[in-house]
């Protein structure tokens, strides 16, 4: 009898030395498609490395990064009349006038650019970055994950609660809702650019003109307001489909006999949803936003074909200095900053959720 539980032991320890030879070829592929050429991206963003160049490559330690994210402030002083003494004033606002960001900000050893400009306790401030357009580029790429995740699941939740109910022709709706996001996304995107067009082209444009909104020729792609919204709105139209249809998966898991107690009890649609679906729904809806939010903050192709080269997202920046500039370095260095958004953005959904694993 006291040998029972050693022989026990031993058994769990042979299990578990069979289930790591077993795992061994998924650690060597891991380690092989994932772990080495992430550590290799690693290693260039603190290089000078070119791409598709014989220069010798030399290490610059956190200058890419500085390059990328340095900022600073700067007080901007009035303009002062030389006639009177006292600061000018815009003839038309009445308001003080100010020194120009360029004659203030460094240029030395790196040159800062105008950011943004803000008043402080009478004072006004001027924000430069050595790189303004990557620094735009964090400020749009998480806008867009934020609004864009945002609307999708609320949009795909509220999909996925009326296609998990009985009505007739259930699985055809299921089959048509997936249409939008079974088209490329380069398609899909290039067909908006035409819908959004400021011309007689843009069916968009002319609907609101029909409407009475606008003149038909509002640039949604080119204007700073518009721009944003219009990538955020066609990705969307385009995405919602796919947390439709995850969150789907997660509500056929939920036991329909649970729902018919708590209807036994008296309790109505939305303390069920409240008290049954959403909690219980929390795995999948975890899942659902890393995915997504995965996509979202590396997001590349809306961005290019919509805007081009006149807003960047991070991962189109990042494809522009990698293969316009073809600076390998400064490229993987933001490929590391878009990684650590992605980690940070995940491990706050694992935690705010409440998804834990069984042990």
């Amino acid at each position: 009898m006291e040998r029972q539980p050693s022989k026990q032991l031993s058994l769990a320890r042979r299990e578990q030395r069979l289930a790591y030879i077993l795992l061994l070829p998924t650690f060597v592929v891991i380690l092989m498609i994932a772990i080495y050429p992430l550590g290799k991206v690693f290693y260039s963003s603190f290089t000078n490395q070119r791409f598709a160049s014989g220069q010798p490559v030399e290490h610059v330690g956190l200058g890419n990064y500085k390059k990328l994210l340095s900022m600073t402030v700067k007080e901007l002083p009035p303009t002062i009349d030389e006639q009177t003494g006292k600061p000018k004033l815009n003839p038309q606002t009445r308001q003080p006038e100010y020194a120009r960001p360029i004659q203030i900000l460094p240029r030395q050893p790196v040159r800062y650019r105008e950011l943004a400009q803000f008043s402080w306790l009478g004072k006004r401030y001027v924000i430069g970055a050595s790189d303004r357009d990557f620094i735009l580029a964090i400020k749009d790429t998480l806008i867009f994950t934020v609004v864009s995740v945002l609307l999708e699941t609320v949009l795909g939740l509220i999909i996925a609660l009326v296609m998990n109910s009985r009505f007739k022709l259930r699985g055809a709706m299921r089959a048509v809702m997936l249409i939008p996001w079974a088209i490329p996304t380069v398609v899909s995107a290039r067909m908006w650019q035409w819908m959004l067009a400021p011309t007689r082209v843009g069916i968009i444009n002319v609907l609101l003109q029909k409407l009475g909104v606008g003149d038909g020729q509002i640039p949604f792609l080119r204007a700073d307001t518009w721009a944003l919204p219009a990538v955020i709105a066609v990705d969307v139209w385009k995405t919602t489909p796919f947390m439709a249809l995850l969150l789907l998966a997660g509500l056929q898991l939920i036991p329909a006999d649970i729902y018919e107690a708590a209807e036994v009890d008296g309790a109505g649609w939305l303390r069920r949803f409240w008290t049954i679906t959403l909690p219980l729904l929390r795995p999948t809806l975890a899942v659902a936003l890393v995915f997504r939010t995965l996509d979202a903050l590396r997001v590349f192709d809306v961005f290019q074909v919509l805007l081009a080269q006149t807003r960047y997202s991070m991962a189109t920046y990042n494809y522009y200095q990698l293969i316009g500039n073809r600076d390998m370095g400064l490229s993987s260095a933001i490929g590391v900053i878009i990684f650590l958004f992605i980690f940070v953005f995940a491990v706050m959904y694992i935690r705010f959720l409440g998804v834990e694993s069984d042990e």
